[in-house]
């Protein structure tokens, strides 16, 4: 049996049609389009060991369409990748099998990071190709030096976050990072005519990209595109590869029936014939699987030289570089935090917690030169820039810090490229209110167990005068309802350390710092040897030898309850524990008895400056909240707590009344 490209693309034909077919649920179109271009690409570019799936210095390649998923199933079963077998082709998009029906971070080897919602693919690309870039400037081509291939759609493009990413990569001169774009006209709503009209190559030019058209079924026009892209250093590079979707099927072929839907076996035989393909399902020529296999084996020769030059390297560069790809701490980190609570308790600090988390940055950063800053054009206000992470990232400087411009959910998305490359820790900044903005992001960062850190400040109405357009009300309670989100509002000084030191400790887990504008005391200013959020709640005061009330807080609210307190305790002698929740996840993690020593059975309430949602699991009504129960205002923020009633006054009355005094 012949070899040749269209029959090793038509296996990926073959197995996408099949897939789909045995599901009966899928998108076939996508990946009989782009087999011709992956083939391309894996046999003649791709650097990639099937054997070594998570090499190091292997290319990185992302299928941003990622309803494509079975293009990327079948390339990596057809290269070889262990446990991508035909069994697991067999269950795609079935309860338990790793072939899910968008691309899954960990589910299978070869999957670089999570595709569903369309755009991301792009963002994350842009995100590894900064960390390659970061890396190679830090540990030097010998031992980092690959490109990002990223598989897009129109989808991908029209989606706000493609705009985002390939506005950020054209200005940064990403040259590493290559798009492949699959123009095939259609959409889920028929031909893209319907809402899609611009000229997408002069879009990016005019972005700064080198830019190539081709056939996107012609193997000799593809390879000179993709060989000309990776000649260009100086730019990103897209090539736009004018595909049919669903490629052979004799009446669904460039139709929208083609996109989301089995093509039904009377089609899927029909496509096959057209195709010339006369396997059974499920079956590939032994001829051709020794080809494909051939090709996955094709980068095993760069892998043991690279290997060579690692084992080559000085002992200290190479512990260094294996300690950050493998995402272990250095020992200087505990010492760091360490030097930073000694300094808090010398000298404790009235600060917004939005400077705490600064000055926990500059007594940090130093001791981690993987860690990696940013901010959505708010540096000033978020506070995420120190000497540290200095210089800033440019297109002939890859320095520690990226400004990301008015682009939160490609920064977002971008962090969590960082984080699946690896050997990068990001973090990156904007306010708490356009969360909403990133959300969709950090979602996928809790699916996939990235360690992204989200420094998010202007965490509460205390904000002020930028209105309620800017106050935060309901993104805590949003925020929290993510399963494997760790949201953290830090209550002082010392909290913001402690919250920042689990933020970098928790590889496996996303973190987000809900920041003040506004100044508080420091409440903790003794030391008993432990980071007390990692418990997620704690006893931070006690007054009177009773136990009449507890008064539960989190943020710059736990100074007022602890004011409040002082209060009550002076006034009726009552029995008063103060909690301070900075963490409502680490909280629920923790053993039954160790939450129920904490929270006690006295009546409880609880103090929060934002809607009062999520709150009722801890006091039993929401009438026990004392919160916003609508939009902010414009106005000064102490005024705009006064306006509100979320004040040490309001609290004790609201406790009396409670108590019935």
């Amino acid at each position: 049996m012949s070899t040749d490209h269209a029959s090793l693309a038509n296996c990926i034909r073959a197995l996408a049609i099949d897939a789909v077919e045995a599901a009966r649920s899928g998108h076939p179109g996508a990946p009989m389009g782009m087999a011709d271009a992956v083939t391309v690409l894996a046999r003649n570019h791709l650097k990639f060991d099937a054997t070594a799936p998570e090499w190091a210095d292997r290319d990185r390649l992302v299928l941003s369409n990622g309803h494509a998923s079975m293009l990327l199933y079948a390339l990596l079963h057809l290269v070889g990748v262990e446990n991508v077998t035909l069994e697991t082709l067999r269950n795609f998009r079935q309860i338990g099998s790793p072939a899910a029906g968008h691309p899954e971070f960990g589910h299978l080897p070869g999957v670089e990071t999570t595709t569903g919602p369309l755009g991301q693919g792009f963002a994350a690309a842009v995100g590894m190709a900064l960390a390659e870039r970061m890396l190679r400037a830090r540990f030097g081509e010998s031992m980092v030096d690959h490109h990002t291939y990223v598989l897009v759609g129109d989808g991908c493009l029209q989606e706000g976050i493609g705009q985002e990413a390939l506005s950020l990569a054209g200005h940064l001169g990403l040259g590493k990072l290559i798009v492949l774009y699959d123009d095939n006209g259609i959409t889920i709503d028929g031909d893209t005519r319907v809402s899609f009209s611009e000229d997408v190559p002069a879009r990016f030019a005019a972005c700064g990209w080198h830019v190539a058209e081709c056939d996107g079924h012609d193997p000799e026009a593809l390879d000179a595109a993709i060989t000309a892209a990776r000649a260009n250093t100086d730019q990103p590079s897209m090539v736009a590869m004018k595909t049919t979707i669903g490629f052979g099927a004799p009446t669904k072929a460039g139709t929208a029936a083609a996109h989301g839907a089995p093509l039904g076996s009377d089609e899927a035989a029909a496509a096959k014939q057209a195709l010339g393909w006369e396997a059974e399902p499920f079956t590939i020529p032994d001829a051709l699987a020794a080809a494909w296999q051939a090709i996955g084996a094709r980068g095993a020769g760069a892998r043991a030289a690279w290997q060579t030059r690692i084992d080559a390297a000085p002992a200290e560069q190479r512990r260094e570089f294996q300690r950050c790809m493998a995402g272990e701490l250095p020992a200087a980190f505990t010492q760091a935090v360490q030097a930073a609570r000694d300094a808090l308790l010398a000298a404790p600090q009235t600060v917004a917690t939005r400077k705490a988390s600064q000055m926990a940055l500059d007594a940090l950063a130093d001791s981690l030169p993987e860690l990696v800053g940013g901010s959505a054009d708010l540096t000033g206000s978020n506070l995420t820039r120190v000497p540290a992470v200095e210089p800033l990232f440019t297109r002939e400087s890859p320095g520690r810090y990226i400004g990301y411009g008015v682009r939160e959910f490609a920064m977002a998305a971008a962090m969590n490229g960082m984080g699946n490359h690896g050997g990068i820790i990001p973090y990156g900044g904007t306010f708490l209110v356009f969360s909403d903005y990133a959300r969709n992001a950090i979602r996928l960062a809790a699916l996939m167990r990235l360690g992204t850190i989200f420094v998010m400040t202007h965490d509460s109405i205390g904000l002020g005068e930028d209105g309620p357009t800017h106050q935060p009300v309901e993104h805590l309670a949003a925020l929290r309802a993510i399963p494997g989100l760790n949201v953290y509002r830090p209550a002082d000084a010392m909290e913001t350390l402690e919250c920042w030191e689990l933020a970098i400790r928790h590889r496996h887990a996303p973190s987000l710092l809900a920041l003040s504008r506004q100044a508080t005391p420091q409440l903790r200013q003794g030391e008993n040897g432990m980071n007390l959020c990692e418990r997620g709640a704690y006893i931070l005061r006690r007054y009177g030898s009773g136990d009449d009330l507890t008064l539960l807080a989190t943020g710059t609210e736990v100074a007022l309850a602890v004011e409040a307190a002082d209060t009550l305790n002076a006034e009726h002698g009552l029995g008063v524990r103060v909690i301070s929740m900075p963490c409502w996840e680490h909280f629920e993690a923790q053993p039954a008895d160790y939450r129920s020593a904490v929270l006690g059975d006295a009546p409880r309430l609880a103090v929060e400056a934002a809607g009062k949602f999520g709150w009722t699991r801890y006091v039993e009504t929401e009438d026990d909240v004392i919160g916003m129960t609508g939009f902010g205002a414009s106005g000064p923020g102490p005024a705009l707590y006064g306006h509100f009633g979320i004040t040490a006054a309001a609290i004790a009355e609201r406790a009396r009344t409670r108590l019935g005094l």
